[in-house]
């Protein structure tokens, strides 16, 4: 019952502080120019573009650079200037591509994010500035580029795409770019742009590489012909997991506005059926040829089983956001509260605290208590770490009283690898080392910083 109290107690001041948070956001959208309340909200049909009968002499000088083009030429611009581009996501890759289209003389961009700025993503979505930060990111996007270009009509959606509405926005554009960094919304995306016949321009960016495709162009195969099958939600690492080196999206970004600029012109692109990796260590592009569009894929294949929209999280077992995860990989008898923690440290009993970060992350912060052995050397039972971690079980058996099982509790950025970590150690309790009770804790060091210490750093 104690216990119960203590959970509801902590979750109210967590409630509380998201409250707060929010008051702040509202405060300072109304302080904006143009209040978040005059984004578009929810889809609104669109007036078709009308072809321009000829540049005027502020566009020859704006484009004059590209104009010189004989791939381009003014042909080249008066189609770009016709076309109406979506961005899904206004995020790392987003915001290099909105930048370029725009200042190349698109007709129309779409720039469409759930999220609102943070100061974690200032380091790679160039768009967004410190002034931004709690501001609807479509919204800083579109101002950023009106500055650029003050002739291109830019539309913010400050909305999450969903089966609901994607259908209905997607078919008022002529390209559609996914700058997404979540599973159930590439399949989402993909989705609706064979269903609308419209040419997918995807890209993807973590650590220090990333990958481009272009997908359901003149016949080639779509998302859902590589991969008809989601993986697993455990194996999905986002940027938030894995990190990612700003100018990596920013390449990426890039070379999907390529992509889009030479659909749009007319020209045509080359990545129909083709991988584009990108190794930003060894500063080398490479492609690979795709497998053709499958006569028994699930949604353009000849007899499709997906003819509209469907429920993507459930599809894909996650939740369609670029936040880290939460995994619920234990049962509750063998998690504990970061309150509880705090509990036994301050009862001065004897435990192990077991950090299974990788060395990288606990070069920027750890509990100084803590011992470190990263999740890979343990699901690999790497030897030395198991030694070490037998070692430091044995010492803390000594100290304690009578034939009691040595308390393990394990701790990881989140509370997801952490999980799998008790997994691993139980696997090995009693054979490779003594039998221990082995739990992990909930939220990790994120929560630590939340709701124990304040002046824990947050990354």
């Amino acid at each position: 019952m104690a216990e119960e109290v203590c959970c509801l107690k902590a979750e109210l001041k967590e409630k509380e502080k998201e409250i707060a948070a929010l008051k702040n956001k509202l405060a300072q959208l109304e302080k904006s120019h143009t209040s978040v309340l005059e984004l578009h909200d929810k889809v609104t049909p669109l007036t078709p573009l009308e072809a321009k009968p000829a540049l005027s002499n502020e566009d020859i000088m704006r484009y004059s650079r590209q104009l010189l083009l004989p791939e381009l030429g003014v042909q080249g611009q008066l189609h770009l200037s016709k076309t109406s581009v979506l961005i899904v996501g206004c995020g790392g890759l987003g915001c290099p591509l909105a930048q370029y289209l725009a200042a190349a003389g698109i007709g129309r961009l779409g720039l469409l994010d759930y999220d609102e700025v943070e100061l974690s993503n200032l380091h790679r979505q160039v768009l967004h500035g410190e002034e931004n930060q709690g501001q609807a990111k479509a919204l800083s996007a579109a101002n950023a580029v009106k500055r650029l270009n003050s002739t291109v009509e830019c539309i913010p959606y400050h909305l999450q795409l969903s089966p609901e509405n994607a259908l209905q926005l997607i078919q008022q554009y002529d390209i559609v770019a996914d700058c997404s960094d979540n599973v159930p919304t590439r399949y989402l995306v993909n989705d609706a742009c064979v269903l609308s016949g419209k040419p997918l321009v995807s890209a993807s960016a973590l650590r220090m590489e990333g990958q481009l495709t272009v997908y359901n162009y003149h016949g080639g195969p779509c998302y859902r012909c590589l991969y008809p099958v989601p993986p697993p939600p455990e194996t999905v690492t986002n940027c938030s997991d894995g990190g990612v080196l700003g100018v990596v999206p920013g390449i990426m970004g890039c070379f999907q506005a390529l992509e889009v600029l030479k659909i749009a012109s007319g020209q045509g692109s080359s990545c129909g059926q083709q991988l584009v990796m990108f190794d930003a260590q060894d500063a080398r592009f490479r492609s690979i040829k795709l497998r053709p569009k499958q006569a028994g894929c699930a949604v353009c294949g000849e007899n499709p089983s997906v003819t509209q929209l469907v429920d993507y999280e459930a599809f894909c077992g996650s939740a369609a956001t670029d936040k880290c995860r939460k995994l619920n990989l234990l049962s509750r008898d063998q998690r504990i509260t970061v309150q509880d923690y705090k509990l036994i440290i301050d009862n001065a009993e004897p435990h192990l605290l077991l950090d299974v970060r990788p060395l990288v992350e606990v070069d920027i912060c750890h509990l100084p208590f803590s011992l470190n052995i990263p999740l890979s050397s343990l699901e690999e039972r790497k030897s030395e770490h198991i030694r070490l971690l037998q070692e430091r079980i044995s010492q803390l058996k000594q100290q304690m009283a009578g034939d009691c099982r040595p308390p393990v509790y394990v701790i990881c950025k989140l509370g997801n690898d952490s999980q799998k970590a008790v997994q691993a150690v139980e696997k090995m309790s009693g054979s490779e080392v003594d039998s221990v009770t082995v739990k992990d804790i909930c939220g990790g060091l994120m929560a630590w910083a939340n709701r124990i210490d304040p002046t824990f750093p947050q990354y």
